[in-house]
């Protein structure tokens, strides 16, 4: 295996003591970091000299949806949508219906691309592609080998095209995860939402899933639509229905909560299931804010996610900060909350579906490494670093990304990546997809 060393560095190695280490060096020996801190001189077949520049690990999104990504500057045709459920009427359920196998790769790819310039090495992510479901997921598996980063893949299993749509990609995928025992790519057992699901659908998703041992991947109350059409066609809100099932658990992430009452935030936290909140995309489909703080008082290990919006990490972690203050009129809250999302949670989630410890520059962990263009004007130790976070490295530019002990950026640039012809692709494709909808 070859050996890289990053010298040179302000190390934020973010273990239990958030020590910050100045002048310090990272060992890289395969996948792994061999070691971490003030080192005695050590050879390596590459050596890269950080320039006293910021070295920490790299990030992590625990709610993607990458087949999004040709929406940007798409104006869905007729009046502009209401609520959220014209939203996944008049844009999402008419652009992943109109998917095709090479959109669902370029899709991923070059979402991927931005990841790696923005520091983010980790992505869990959920698909939809109804037109070409069966082996999507080895598109976008595909699609992360090639970029070189890791990911943790699902289908988005609804009633609303057929019953039962993406339950038998979700087995296969799950199963040839299994038995190719890769930790680069993983996989979670994807639902929609309880809206869209039929009794019978989530009971067979719930049994097939018990039966490989998998967790899942569901969306619950993002809007208010969830649970009227949860009550209205089901007796049940989603909670419920999920509790019900056996949906919930340690292993199971949900995506949102933004309308869980009291009782359901309580019925998730004793369950052990994991949270992922998605501030931007909130604001920007014009939802209300996730009860962050009460998930968080009640244990519940609430992460940050993008929703297929962007690939900025530290973006997500301000924008819960902000939304949370704004909302709640308390500019005491959220501050400490939002860097834990990011930094700790995320990791504690990652660690739930990946075999692989990731998220701290220590011994044993994987080599996912990053460095970042900023100088400190201001004291920079453990006790600043999350007003720096927030307020600094939220604006620095990633200069090397590495990710499973491969250079996958330096200097800004993707040498294994024709980010050009990536981009001219998608560009074409992008067209034809948009046509197709309108």
């Amino acid at each position: 295996m070859s050996t890289t060393l990053i010298t040179n560095a302000t190390l934020v190695t973010l273990n239990a003591e958030g020590s910050i280490i100045p002048d310090g060096c990272v060992l890289i020996d395969g996948t792994t970091i061999a070691a971490a801190g003030v080192l005695d001189p050590v050879r390596a077949d590459t050596v890269i000299d950080a320039g006293g520049r910021i070295v920490m690990p790299g990030l992590i999104n625990v709610h993607h949806h990458l087949y999004s990504t040709f929406a940007r500057g798409f104006t869905a045709p007729g009046e502009p949508a209401r609520n959220f459920q014209e939203i996944l009427e008049r844009l999402w359920w008419k652009l992943d219906r109109a998917l095709q196998p090479e959109d669902v790769y370029l899709s991923a790819l070059l979402p991927m691309t931005e990841a790696i310039r923005a520091g983010c090495t980790t992505i869990i992510d959920h698909h939809a592609s109804p037109s070409c479901a069966d082996g999507s997921l080895d598109l976008i598996e595909k699609a992360f080998r090639e970029a070189g980063l890791s990911g943790c893949l699902c289908y988005e299993v609804t009633d609303r095209n057929r019953p039962g749509e993406g339950i038998e990609e979700n087995i296969r995928f799950i199963r040839k995860c299994r038995a190719a025992m890769d930790p680069q790519i993983t996989a979670l057992f994807g639902l929609h939402a309880s809206m869209t699901l039929g009794d019978a659908t989530l009971e067979r998703c719930a049994a097939e899933g018990r039966a490989l041992g998998a967790g899942f991947h569901v969306h619950i109350d993002e809007a208010e639509c969830d649970a009227k059409a949860s009550l209205r066609d089901f007796g049940a809100r989603p909670v419920d229905r999920f509790a019900r099932a056996g949906l919930l658990g340690p292993g199971s992430l949900l995506a949102h909560g933004i309308h869980l009452d009291d009782r359901g935030q309580k019925i998730i936290a004793e369950s052990g299931a994991m949270m992922a909140t998605n501030p931007e995309s909130n604001m920007n489909n014009g939802l209300a804010v996730t009860p962050l703080l009460e998930l968080l008082r009640l244990g519940v290990p609430v992460g940050l996610g993008t929703d297929g919006m962007s690939n900025t990490m530290i973006a997500q972690a301000r924008a819960a900060y902000l939304i949370q203050r704004a909302s709640r009129r308390d500019p005491r809250v959220a501050f400490v909350e939002a860097c834990t999302m990011l930094l700790q949670h995320n990791r504690t989630i990652a660690g739930r579906v990946f075999p692989e410890r990731r998220g701290r520059l220590a011994e044993g962990h994987l080599a996912d490494v990053i460095i970042l263009d900023y100088t400190p004007f201001t004291p920079f130790d453990a006790s600043t670093f999350l007003g720096h976070l927030l307020f600094g490295l939220v604006n620095a530019p990633v200069t090397t990304t590495i990710a499973r002990g491969r250079v996958l950026m330096r200097d800004g640039v993707i040498p294994h990546l024709d980010e050009t012809a990536i981009r001219r692709r998608a560009v074409e494709r992008a067209r034809a997809l948009w046509k197709r909808i309108a």
